[in-house]
């Protein structure tokens, strides 16, 4: 009764595309009768109920994609969860060999796997592939006759094998597994390779990027090397923007760099949504006249001290999913119509942590925290005509918030404790680019296809590469070893 995912891997001399779509499998266990009525049911589900589940997955480190280490109990863990996953799945271990989990995270749980079947399908996801053409020259044997040699062994191929679990929304997954698609061939962006569903277990299928934790080298990196990660970072982004995709959770461990190779992917779309998904107007988008006459019965209240005891304003639904410490003003203040430009904010605050050598830089716990946060650096009076941008008021009498705020030069100073230090001229222009990222106003906010073309971006593009391309391979190899 139990069905296979309809598999958008395509064999070797197939080169056809294919819409994406799910497999619909008759009911075989009540798990698959909840979820298929969860799915039914979910247009009626409170999208701020929605938010606080999808901010769960709020830990800056906490990823599906993080590097796990487990004591020796964890791993007989991880073990039984790996022979339960191969077991649950027909044909499951003729093509995929689980050697470890890599990630786990509030919705899923990341393997790392051999590909048993990789020569059998077309394989233009594999970055490296082409490396591996290399045939040995030929030698010249006793007798002075050409001979060749015999054909390197392939190196094994791995990939992420990313296990769903069962309590997560049908919407979301098919949501995450069609954006996936939609997405396949843009430039630093993981690609799908193919899913699976058995009953209700679904089980993507990804590349395995093999990158550092950004915790043991953001503090060394040299300008040049900042310019190579957020050119990296921000190739991404115009590609799904592009799309009027927003990502949603832009944080440093959704985003695997490989600093040998100055490459990066960005991974976990998870929260991922189509630009104007569910959406409603937000007086942000109006032209300023129009905003004054729609807020003037809110300014001509004025701020009043306290909570009101019976609270008769209308309440506001808004997507407020992502990543505490990452998630830009508009967000926090609840925009009805939020755009890619949420997405900029969080890659800017991956660069302050950079320049500040502080990680992570906000640790708010919730939201009004995290305005406050917000307000230290650019003072009250930004952020009160922030808050009425979207709509909103924002008031505080906490005496260590100023009316003017500080520069982002003057933070990074004071975080590195080089009060009276001056920047080098090429940190100057990572801190311009800095501010175009942070900026409050979504509006005047630089956009990813204008990142591109800014000046910091364009720093080390003519020196030549000091990186291979692949990387070393050692770890894979341990890892054989070990399994």
């Amino acid at each position: 009764m139990a069905a296979q995912i309809s598999s958008h891997r395509r064999p070797a001399d197939s080169f056809t595309t294919t819409s994406f779509r799910i497999h619909e499998d008759a009911p075989s266990t009540e798990d698959t009768e909840m979820n298929e009525s969860a799915l039914n049911d979910d247009p009626d589900v409170d999208p701020d109920a929605e938010a606080d589940a999808n901010m769960l997955e709020d830990d800056p480190q906490d990823s599906d994609y993080s590097d796990s280490d487990d004591d020796t109990t964890a791993s007989t863990h991880v073990l039984q969860d790996m022979e339960r996953l191969q077991n649950c799945l027909p044909e499951f271990r003729s093509k995929y060999r689980l050697i470890k989990r890599i990630g786990e995270g509030t919705f899923s749980t990341v393997y790392k796997a051999e590909d048993l079947q990789y020569d059998r399908y077309d394989n233009s996801w594999d970055l490296d592939r082409d490396a591996e053409k290399w045939a040995p020259p030929p030698i010249k044997g006793s007798d002075g006759d050409v001979q060749s040699q015999p054909p390197r062994r392939r190196r094994p191929k791995y990939v992420a094998v990313k296990k769903i679990y069962v309590t997560s929304s049908p919407s979301r997954i098919h949501n995450e597994l069609e954006l996936l698609h939609v997405l396949r061939g843009c430039k630093s962006v993981c690609p799908l390779i193919t899913a699976f569903r058995w009953t209700d277990q679904v089980v993507a299928v990804l590349p395995y990027f093999r990158h550092a934790d950004f915790r043991d080298y953001f503090r060394n990196l040299t300008v040049p090397q900042m310019a190579a990660y957020f050119r990296s970072l921000f190739t991404a982004l115009a590609s799904v923007h592009k799309h009027r995709i927003l990502h949603r959770d832009i944080k440093p461990t959704n985003f695997l760099y490989d600093p040998v190779a100055c490459r990066g992917v960005l991974v976990d779309f998870g929260l991922a949504e189509r630009e104007g998904y569910d959406g409603k107007p937000c007086v942000c988008h109006d032209d300023p006249a129009t905003r004054m006459a729609k807020l003037r019965p809110l300014i001509a209240g004025g701020a009043k001290g306290g909570y009101p005891r019976e609270d008769t304003r209308p309440s506001r639904r808004a997507n407020r999913a992502g990543t505490r410490g990452f998630r830009a003003p508009e967000v926090l203040f609840k925009c009805t119509e939020q755009t890619p430009k949420i997405d900029v904010w969080s890659a800017g605050v991956i660069l302050l942590t950079i320049l500040s050598r502080r990680f992570p830089f906000f640790n708010s716990v919730d939201d009004v925290e995290a305005m406050i946060e917000i307000a230290t650096i650019f003072g009250q009076r930004r952020m009160h005509s922030t808050a009425l941008l979207h709509g909103c008021m924002f008031e505080t009498n906490i005496p260590t918030i100023g009316r003017s705020g500080f520069s982002f030069e003057a933070i990074i100073q004071w975080s590195r404790d080089q009060p009276k230090a001056k920047l080098p001229e090429e940190e100057k222009v990572a801190v311009e680019f800095l501010s175009r990222c942070m900026e409050l106003d979504p509006a005047r906010r630089i956009s990813a296809e204008e990142a591109l073309q800014h000046e910091f971006l364009r720093i080390g593009l003519d020196e030549p590469a000091q990186a291979g391309s692949g990387g070393s391979n050692d770890e894979d190899e341990m890892d054989i070893l070990k399994v």
